[in-house]
């Protein structure tokens, strides 16, 4: 576990995850309409939260760690000011703030519906903690996660904003966070929910004989690579491709790690994952 007095937490070893440890992310295009500025889509945000609030009910001893996307709310001002790439000017740093914002709205929501589920849902507002050099994560907020989940509060991360040591300023995603916190807080599972069933040998939405695939490896993604697009909508940290890569490396920092993209527009998906009950959706292991 990581030292919550602010020491370097232990790297994870082989055989050593601590069981039932999940991290979950709400992707921005399932809880927002990508496509229309600052759009929440409620009754899934709803829905999404009675499932966490069912799956913590029935099983005392999940740790679970939620994050979601900034989808068109922080998304929105990251692209008009491009803030992931760096800030420099008065406009640069103005964006800054105004990302930060709109990330900040989104978070208020989904706290709100899963405070109304009866789930503890507590803001771990990243920017606070990360710090970035050239795009990077050099520290995170481990230690106030790990603190959380001791007192039984339901912690949620988001994607933000964060200064960086050699840009000025960056735009970290959640999967960044997630991949930053693997070694550090030992999941067994991380469930990436989107619009999307899973990954594809194609674009479904394009190409009607594009095939799911159950199981992605290291060793297997190269015949699947050139399928894997860019998202619908405003996405400044690069999509389904980039998701894969944050996959893959959290898999390579955690061995025995299991990560499944699915849809989280199919009710019950994620209170079954969390259960152990199904397997939906394209796993990507060792």
């Amino acid at each position: 576990m990581s030292d919550s007095g602010g020491g370097t937490p232990p790297v994870l070893r082989a055989g050593d995850a601590v069981p039932r440890t999940v991290f979950v992310k709400l992707g921005g295009s399932l809880i927002t309409d990508k496509r229309t500025p600052e759009t929440p889509r409620m009754d899934v945000i709803t829905r999404l939260a009675q499932e966490i609030a069912a799956a913590r009910a029935a099983q005392p001893d999940l740790r679970l760690v939620l994050g979601h996307g900034s989808g068109s709310f922080g998304h929105i001002y990251g692209q008009r000011y491009g803030t992931r790439a760096g800030a420099d000017s008065a406009e640069d740093w103005f964006g800054f703030a105004a990302t930060a914002d709109a990330a900040a709205r989104l978070n208020r929501i989904v706290i709100a519906a899963l405070l109304a589920a009866g789930v503890p849902a507590w803001a771990i507002q990243p920017s606070v903690a990360l710090r970035c050099a050239d795009g990077e994560i050099v520290a995170g907020p481990e230690a106030t996660v790990e603190a959380a989940l001791a007192q039984d509060l339901q912690p949620v991360v988001f994607g933000d904003v964060a200064l960086d040591a050699v840009r000025g300023a960056t735009i970290v995603g959640t999967e960044e966070i997630f991949h930053w916190l693997t070694p550090r807080l030992r999941p067994n599972l991380v469930v990436l929910l989107g619009e999307v069933d899973g990954i594809y040998t194609a674009d479904p939405l394009r190409n009607p004989d594009a095939r799911l695939i159950p199981n992605l490896t290291p060793a297997t993604l190269a015949q699947f690579h050139a399928g894997l697009g860019a998202s619908y909508g405003v996405d400044v940290t690069g999509g389904m491709a980039a998701k894969v890569a944050e996959s893959l490396a959290m898999i390579e920092a955690a061995p025995g790690l299991e990560v499944v993209i699915c849809s989280g527009l199919v009710p019950g998906n994620l209170e079954q994952v969390l259960r152990r009950r199904t397997r939906p959706g394209t796993w990507i292991h060792a």
